[in-house]
């Protein structure tokens, strides 16, 4: 009979293939395979001595670092489902997803402490289950205590390839977050397939510079600790390029999955201040979580020399869905490429779930082995995300005649104006170009002539200047009469919404310009 072994029983298998290679390190620490094994299987046994059973779940509330890492581990290994939490959260909302989670156990870095102590006594965990990482507090057990007292042998836990390991919930981009169970053979599957489609080999190293909290760290990070690779944990909050460089230089760093906005920052150090980085080592760069703007991929395949640069497109629920190959970058500008391995042909489906014919505009369906078990506790919206087997995160898209596929944006981003359909990244796209802008979201105001009006939230380079009739101009140049934006709004870079991989809040932004709007009308 067939098993898939998990990442918790592959570090098992990777503390004896691999003895002398290290695991995890950050900038003071690093750990071995061997003994990131025992303290994992410390950690795992001590976890279950509290009382905790396969299948429960754990609350993390932690910044990046290796007991972030460990956890994930231990969980594997004891059957154990771990829910992170996103560390930009409010207290509410951390409330909420652990609550809802049915969390039997929290685990919270010391920074974070304050914030679930605002809403400890609304949370369903037991009082004698809260963990404390990076410091001691009244009412938290010590984490490093918990991997001392461990037993060192492997957890008597049977745990099968189907059975759920994490708990994630979306970034609510569209609205209340929900909680997206995924097994252990949907990672697997991941692993083993970016393994083939990205080339890694074992003793390669990641820089992991997304917040573990988030799925893309979950499935390209982790698959470095499934075939045998280092991985170097950086802090998610307040990314520095400087810093990420001079690590690079220093670990000798191979690979690093980024999103546009780290791409844009390394770009901005001057160019005299980055030759001074040797950043040699490095052979891959991913880019995903929204789309790049092709003077940045030039950028960056410029001055990491010789780089193979993939973009991948994916979601939470799905995996990774397609993949643009580095020798596809240029050639096919603004594709998410073709269906990555093992994912069955994409489906474009209009409003009546038909296929369309290459060129016209759909909703993007897949179907795959990296595929989610389902929302939890939330059958009914399982059933609205899916057409048969096939998933859709609500992303429009269309496949050109040599089988590309070209997101086009966010379903519940659509703005419908006077009748007409516009599709936000269409005006941003064109918006993006102005040498003063740094980045743009257009959303749509409640407006009583036509329904909506399309507004345009600007952040402008440093130093640069732009007054609204110049972005409004080079619209009317590109763009239909009902696509250009009504008003533009500058803003600050702090005060634009994103979720903790970067992307923009546009249901924040509608809800924070459309009161004032409301407000206007009255």
């Amino acid at each position: 009979m067939a098993s898939w072994m998990n990442l918790g029983q592959m570090l098992k298998m990777n503390a004896v293939k691999y003895p002398d290679t290290i695991c995890l390190m950050d900038d003071e620490r690093s750990y071995t395979y061997p003994e990131t094994n025992e303290r994992v299987c410390r950690l795992a046994n001590s976890l279950l001595a509290l009382g905790l059973a396969m299948g429960d779940r754990v609350s993390v509330l932690l910044e990046n670092c290796i007991e972030f890492v460990e956890l994930y581990l231990a969980a594997a290994k004891a059957g154990l489902v771990l829910n992170p939490i996103n560390f930009r959260l409010s207290g509410a909302d951390v409330k909420y997803i652990s609550n809802h989670a049915e969390a039997k156990a929290f685990v919270v870095h010391d920074m974070f402490a304050d914030a679930v102590e605002d809403v400890r006594k609304e949370l369903n965990v037991p009082a004698d289950r809260y963990v404390m990482v990076g410091g001691r507090r009244a009412g938290y057990l010590g984490y490093e205590d918990l991997v001392a007292g461990g037993q060192a042998h492997e957890p008597d836990s049977d745990v099968l390839p189907r059975d759920p390991w994490i708990l994630l919930y979306t970034s609510g981009t569209t609205g209340r977050p929900k909680g997206v169970v995924r097994s252990h053979e949907s990672y697997v599957a991941f692993y083993l397939i970016n393994a083939v489609d990205f080339d890694f080999r074992p003793g390669q190293r990641v820089l992991n510079v997304m917040p573990l909290c988030h799925v893309n760290t979950t499935f390209f990070t982790f698959t470095f600790t499934y075939i045998g690779g280092t991985t170097y944990v950086v802090p998610a909050m307040g990314f520095d390029p400087r810093k990420m460089l001079e690590t690079v230089e220093r670990a000798k760093i191979n690979f690093i999955s980024l999103i546009p906005t780290h791409y844009a920052l390394i770009l901005a150090v001057p160019p005299a201040e980055r030759a001074k980085f040797d950043v040699s080592s490095i052979n891959k760069l991913l880019c995903s979580s929204a789309p790049a703007r092709i003077e940045h991929k030039k950028g960056i395949m410029e001055y990491f020399e010789g780089v193979q640069l993939y973009e991948g497109y994916g979601s939470t629920e799905a995996g990774i869905v397609t993949t643009l190959m580095p020798h596809e970058q240029l050639t096919k500008p603004g594709s998410i490429g073709k269906e990555s391995l093992g994912t069955d042909s994409i489906r474009i489906l209009d409003e009546d779930k038909r296929d369309v014919p290459p060129g016209e505009i759909g909703e993007l369906y897949s179907r795959g082995p990296m595929m989610f078990d389902g929302y939890f506790r939330d059958p009914e919206k399982t059933a609205e995300s899916f057409t048969g087997e096939w998933f859709s995160a609500g992303d429009m898209a269309y496949r050109d005649e040599d089988g590309y596929y070209f997101l086009v944006d966010r379903k519940n981003n659509m703005i419908i104006t006077g009748g007409e359909h516009v599709f936000p990244s269409e005006v941003e796209n064109v918006i993006c170009r102005h040498q003063a802008v740094f980045d743009v979201a257009v959303i749509g105001l409640p407006d009583q002539k036509w329904g909506e009006a399309v507004r345009a939230v600007v952040i402008l380079k440093d130093g640069c200047n732009c007054a609204e009739d110049e972005l409004v101009d080079l619209c009317r140049c590109e763009l239909a009469s009902y696509k250009r934006p009504k008003s533009v709004r500058f803003i600050k870079p702090d005060q634009m919404p994103r979720t903790s991989t970067g992307k923009i809040l546009h249901r924040l932004l509608r809800e924070r310009y459309g009161s004032e709007q409301e407000a206007k009308d009255k």
